[in-house]
């Protein structure tokens, strides 16, 4: 699917930019692993920047995300991204069965995480960020409360990979956005 495409539906439902950088850092991640995995990269991306598309509209587990398929269906997206997009949210029942599907559901609650570690560091950036510092703030259960640990748990465990290497994985994804989704902070990359 064309990143294009992708972006203009983002930018049609959403007008929260730090809702937008969340989607940004999914895509970010969903390529990264694309990549490693030899898979279809702007398949993935596509995936991970549509993923929370219809949340403004529909702010609701009863809606989110299942009521957002029809639009995308009227724009054309692809029923392997609508199938996915939908089973990235435990409430639907939907099962996970492909890559791309554990894949998106094993990024998304994590970026999310790795965000809130990065804006608290002194140099507010993901540069000197890794996945220690996060272990570090995991434990906090205060920290970033609405995180939903278990799900990132669980997601790591889908994808068969170590939790902290999962997030030292996404780490390296997201870095390569930071000055686009504000996590560059005091540092720039080298």
């Amino acid at each position: 699917m064309d990143r294009d495409l992708a972006l203009g539906i983002v930018r049609q439902y959403v007008k929260n930019e730090n809702l937008v950088n969340h989607m940004l850092a999914v895509e970010a991640a969903m390529r990264y692993y694309a990549t490693q995995l030899n898979q279809d990269i702007d398949l993935w991306g596509a995936t991970g920047l549509l993923h929370d598309f219809d949340w403004e509209i529909h702010p609701t587990i009863e809606q989110h995300p299942l009521a957002g398929s029809s639009i995308l269906r009227e724009h054309g997206v692809p029923e392997v991204i609508i199938r996915a997009i939908q089973s990235h949210a435990d409430h639907t029942a939907i099962p996970r069965v492909t890559p791309l599907e554990k894949y998106l559901y094993a990024c998304d609650e994590l970026t999310g995480l790795i965000t809130a570690v990065a804006l608290v560091r002194p140099s507010r950036s993901l540069y000197d960020l890794s996945s220690s510092s996060v272990k570090k703030k995991w434990k906090d259960r205060a920290f970033a409360a609405g995180a939903n640990r278990e799900e990132m748990e669980k997601g790591a465990a889908e994808i068969g990979l170590d939790l902290w290497q999962h997030t030292d994985n996404v780490i390296l994804a997201m870095r390569s956005i930071a000055p686009v989704i504000g996590l560059a902070g005091s540092l720039s990359a080298t």
